[in-house]
This record gives C-alpha cells, sequence and structure tokens, in this order.
C-alpha cells in the first residue's frame, strides 16, 4: 500500500479538524459514586448490611502537579457531566489522529532545496555537541 499524497494528507487534517470542531462541550476528570455512614448510632445506615447513605457523586480533576480539585454533583447534573466527559476522550482521541497527521505532512512536504533528506532514514539526527556529551553555550 502507497503512502497518501501530500494533498490527501492536508485533507485527512482539514477532515479531523471539523470533527473537533463538532465536539461540542467538555471537561477533563471523572466522577465517582459514594456512599457514606453519617455516625449517628441510630440511624439505619449503623447496620453493617447498609451501604450508607447516598448515591453522592463527585466529580474531580487533575489540578497541576499533586493537586486534584473537585465538587459535589447535584443530581440533575450527573448525566451532563458523564457526557461531557465522553466528549472529552472524543477531543483527546481526534488530537491524536491530529499529531499523527500532522507528523506525516511535516515528513512529506519537501524541503526547498533539498532534494534528499538530511538524516539517512533510520538514524537519529541531532547536535554533534549534544551526541560528544558537551553542552552548547548560553
Amino acid at each position: 500500500m502507497t503512502e497518501p499524497s501530500l494533498p490527501e494528507l492536508e485533507a485527512e487534517r482539514d477532515r479531523l479538524y471539523a470533527q473537533l470542531a463538532a465536539v461540542g462541550d467538555f471537561r477533563r476528570g471523572s466522577v465517582s459514586q459514594n456512599y457514606r455512614r453519617c455516625g449517628k448510632p441510630n440511624c439505619a445506615c449503623a447496620a453493617p448490611d447498609h451501604p450508607g447513605h447516598g448515591p453522592r457523586f463527585l466529580w474531580t480533576r487533575s489540578a497541576g502537579r499533586r493537586k486534584t480539585t473537585g465538587r459535589q454533583l447535584a443530581a440533575a447534573e450527573v448525566e451532563k457531566v458523564w457526557r461531557e466527559l465522553a466528549r472529552h476522550a472524543e477531543f483527546t482521541a481526534i488530537g491524536e489522529q491530529i499529531a499523527e497527521v500532522n507528523e506525516k505532512i511535516c515528513e512529506a512536504r519537501p524541503v526547498a532545496g533539498l532534494d534528499a533528506p538530511s538524516v539517512p532514514e533510520g538514524q537519529k539526527g541531532g547536535s554533534s555537541m549534544r551526541s560528544c556529551g558537551r553542552r552548547p553555550p548560553r
């Protein structure tokens, strides 16, 4: 099978951009479902076979290095948040496909004034200063 041409790759990238634009509202994170015991000795949740009060739904997401943020969701919000989380997964998958197509476009696009690649295929390129262990001047 032959590699797609540059115009075909650009058309594929345009199609993926259109898909990305159609994703709609999305959010990162996850939703957990929790049950809790209130601690009152006479409450039904104090029984060993009782799951506890709930369910309570908590939306959480990463907020940087070793930090998580979240909030409790109202019952009416849960379905909406789940749909938005699913759209984030779709957004991420399309983004990965765009990156792959862009890499192919970069490889397929000719370099002005050069007929052959500067580094033979299968070999690493890079600075000779890095390969011999010296640092570039600041």
